[in-house]
């Protein structure tokens, strides 16, 4: 696998990993929860990205992204308000074992071929960015949600607020 396939592979799995540490924190019903207006819960959000994984990585390079089997809009409804995080987690994982599966199998070649979404051509490189783009979008999005439910009992994904100074040091310390 190339330098870029690599680094591409490293960078899809630190998000998917934010995901996972929020759902982590949530419950069952927590991920079904809305704030006000019409936002996506964290249900749908998830449903939403492993219907884009399958749909652009499910024979990537030789069929348009976007599978006619494909129901888009219906990934943006919760039908299944009884779902638990174990069956949501079933569908991330579908999602991204797809894209994973994919990577795995790209080569160095494949890089400058061309692939369609909805009929757009793009270079594979082009394509693959594009989805970087997108999932770390929602990954933010499902993190944000967390957040706001968990509001003082969340546990930071990141480095603590304040302890910037204390982080740096032990990183250079080697811890």
């Amino acid at each position: 696998m190339s330098i870029y396939l690599d680094s591409l592979k490293k960078r899809f799995l630190t998000y998917k990993e934010l995901a996972e540490k929020t759902f982590a924190q949530l419950s069952d019903e927590q991920i079904h929860w809305q704030p006000a207006g019409e936002p996506n819960n964290i249900y749908i959000i998830v449903k939403h990205m492993s219907g884009n994984m399958l749909s652009r990585f499910t024979d990537f390079l030789t069929t348009d992204g976007e599978k006619p089997w494909r129901e888009r809009d219906a990934e943006f409804e919760d039908k299944e308000p009884k779902a638990t995080k174990a069956d949501m987690t079933a569908i991330w994982n579908k999602g991204w074992d797809c894209l994973m599966q994919t990577l795995d199998g790209l080569t160095d070649a494949d890089l400058s071929k061309i692939v369609h979404i909805r009929t757009e051509p793009h270079i594979v490189i082009d394509a693959l960015n594009r989805q970087l783009a997108h999932y770390p979008y929602h990954v933010g999005q499902i993190v944000f949600l967390g957040k706001m439910m968990k509001a003082e009992n969340w546990q930071t994904l990141s480095i603590a607020k304040g302890k910037t100074r204390e982080f740096n040091e032990q990183k250079a310390a080697g811890k």
